[in-house]
C-alpha cells in the first residue's frame, strides 16, 4: 500500500509514491514556467493544477490509501465568489512589496508582527504581498495559497493549515488563528482567507481520477521547508536539517512555536505541536553556478577547484538575490572584500562557498539546542559544499539522500492520519554518510563569523541607498 505525495515547486510539481516505511516506491514530475518580469515572479494557477492532476493520474493505482499535499510557502493568489482566479499565484520569489517591507522592517510594529506570527518582515511573505495588492488597488473575494487552489479541486473545500499558514506573516502562532493586526496591514479580513487546520486534516477525494478511488483521504499536508525536516528524519526536538540546492535553508525542531527576540529567524509549524525554528537563505548553490558562468568553467570542475585552494584572506556576502536569514533584507547586495588582482577562479568560488556557509552558520547561532543536523540537497553532490558547511557550522553533518525530502514529509504525514505511524517524531530514514569537521578550521571559521556581521551592517544603509 502507498501514499501519493504532491509536492507543488517553484518549477515543477513531483508526485511521488511512498510507503509506510518512508521508502519511495515511483515518482513522476511535471514542469511548468514561473513568470518573471522586473521583481514580479508568479505561476498560471491552472498550469499548476494541471500539471498536478496529470502527475497524479501517472501514478494512481488502487494500491493508493491517501493523497497528501506540500509544496513552496509563501504563495499567494486572488479568488472571485466562484473561486475562480482573479490574479496569478506570486510565487515566494516575488519580490513586488520592497517598498512596503522597508516601512515596515525595523519598526516596533514589524518586530511584534514577526513575534507574533513567526514570520519575518520580508517581501516574500503573502503579508507584504497582500498589502501591495491593497495599496494598487487589487481586489479579491478570497485569497489563498497555490496549494488551497489545488486542493479544493481535489475535493471541493478550501483551507490551510497551521504549517503553511505559518509562513504567510498573517497566523498567529500562538493561538493557530488569522492575527488581526496582520490583516488590518495587509488590507484583509480573516473571512476572506481559508478557514485553518492540522496539517493531518483529511477530506474525501471528490475530482475524478481515473485509477484512485472517489473518496479516499485527502490529508491538506504542509509547507515545504518543514515538511522537508520530516521526510529526512529530523522533526525531534534538537535535530536539524539542511537544504542546499539554489537556495538553501537551516531548521531545528522544537515542541512549540517561537523565534528568538532579535528576529533572525522564522518558526513554521509541522504539526501535531512540532515546529522548526531557523532561517531560509535565497543565496545557495546558485553562487558557483554564477562564478562558473563568470569564469566559464564548468561549475563541477571549478568546485573541485576550489576545494584545493585558501580563499587567501578573500571574504565573500554572497547576497547574489538579496538575502534573508538572518538579515531579512530583499535590498543586500553580493560584496568581495579583499579582493586583489592575484585572486583566482577557484580562490573566488572558495569564498562564495564559504560566504554561504557562513550564513547558514549565523542561523545556526540564532537557534538553542541544536544537537544533530542532517544535510540534504543537489549542492552537496560537490564535496566541498559538505565539508566547508561543516567546517563552519562545527558540528558532524549526516548527510541522506536526496530521494523526496518534503513529500517524504507530506507522506508521512498522511500516514500518521491513516494510524500507520504511531508520531510525527517517527525516525525512518537513515544517513548515507557522515561528514565531520576539521577542528582546526572550525576555529578559524567561528573567528571569521564576526567580520562577516560586521560587514554587512557597514554596507546596510548603502543597499538601500543603492535600491532606490
Amino acid at each position: 500500500m502507498i501514499v501519493l505525495a504532491v509536492d507543488l515547486g517553484t518549477t515543477a510539481t513531483k508526485v511521488v509514491a511512498v510507503d509506510a516505511q518512508a521508502r519511495v516506491v515511483a515518482s513522476t514530475e511535471r514542469t511548468y514556467p514561473m513568470h518573471t518580469s522586473g521583481l514580479e515572479a508568479t505561476h498560471d494557477p491552472w498550469q499548476v493544477l494541471d500539471a498536478a492532476f496529470d502527475a497524479l493520474r501517472e501514478l494512481a493505482s488502487d494500491d493508493v490509501r491517501a493523497i497528501s499535499l506540500t509544496g513552496a510557502m509563501h504563495s499567494i493568489m486572488g479568488l472571485d465568489a466562484a473561486l475562480s482566479p482573479v490574479t496569478a499565484a506570486l510565487s515566494w520569489a516575488d519580490n513586488r512589496a520592497v517598498e512596503q517591507t522597508e516601512r515596515l522592517r525595523g519598526t516596533a510594529e514589524g518586530r511584534e508582527l514577526h513575534q507574533q506570527t513567526g514570520a519575518p518582515i520580508h517581501s516574500f511573505t503573502p503579508l507584504m504581498k497582500l498589502a501591495w495588492f491593497h495599496e494598487n488597488g487589487v481586489r479579491a473575494a478570497k485569497w489563498c495559497e497555490i496549494k488551497d487552489f489545488v486542493h479544493l479541486h481535489l475535493t471541493g473545500v478550501l483551507v490551510n493549515e497551521h504549517s503553511s499558514g505559518s509562513g504567510t506573516g498573517l497566523m498567529n502562532i500562538h493561538t493557530l488563528q488569522w492575527h488581526e493586526p496582520s490583516l488590518e496591514f495587509a488590507g484583509v479580513t480573516a473571512d476572506q482567507l481559508p478557514p485553518l487546520v492540522e496539517p493531518t486534516h483529511s477530506t474525501p477525494l471528490t475530482a475524478l481520477i481515473p485509477g484512485l478511488r472517489p473518496g479516499i483521504p485527502v490529508i491538506v499536508g504542509g509547507g515545504d521547508g518543514p515538511l522537508g525536516n520530516l521526510g529526512v528524519g529530523a522533526a525531534t526536538p534538537g535535530a536539524g536539517a539542511v537544504s542546499l540546492g539554489t537556495s538553501g535553508a537551516l531548521r531545528v525542531a522544537q515542541q512549540g512555536p517561537g523565534v528568538d527576540a532579535e528576529g533572525r529567524t522564522f518558526s513554521y509549524a509541522i504539526g501535531e505541536g512540532l515546529w522548526v525554528r531557523g532561517g531560509a537563505i535565497s543565496n545557495g548553490g546558485v553562487v558557483a553556478q554564477w562564478a562558473a558562468e563568470m569564469f566559464k568553467v564548468p561549475v563541477g570542475e571549478l568546485l573541485t577547484q576550489a576545494a584545493d585552494v585558501d580563499s587567501d584572506g578573500l571574504v565573500a556576502l554572497p547576497y547574489l538575490l538579496g538575502e534573508r536569514a538572518p538579515w531579512w533584507d530583499p535590498t543586500a547586495h553580493a560584496a568581495l572584500l579583499g579582493l586583489r588582482r592575484e585572486h583566482t577562479p577557484p580562490q573566488i568560488t572558495k569564498a562564495l562557498v564559504e560566504g554561504v556557509c557562513q550564513q547558514l552558520a549565523l542561523v545556526l547561532d540564532a537557534v538553542p539546542n541544536v544537537e544533530s543536523l542532517r544535510i540534504t540537497g543537489g549542492a552537496f553532490r560537490a564535496p566541498i559544499w559538505a565539508q566547508t558547511l561543516a567546517n563552519t557550522l562545527g558540528m558532524p553533518l549526516h548527510l541522506t539522500e536526496d530521494t523526496g525530502g518534503s513529500a517524504v514529509g507530506a507522506a508521512l504525514l498522511a500516514w500518521r492520519a491513516l494510524g500507520e505511524i504511531e508520531s510525527l517524531t517517527v525516525d525512518l530514514v537513515q544517513p548515507i554518510q557522515t561528514i565531520t569537521p576539521d577542528e582546526g578550521l572550525v576555529e578559524r571559521y567561528a573567528n571569521a563569523r564576526p567580520f562577516v556581521v560586521k560587514a554587512y551592517k557597514a554596507l546596510e544603509d548603502l543597499y538601500g541607498e543603492s535600491h532606490r
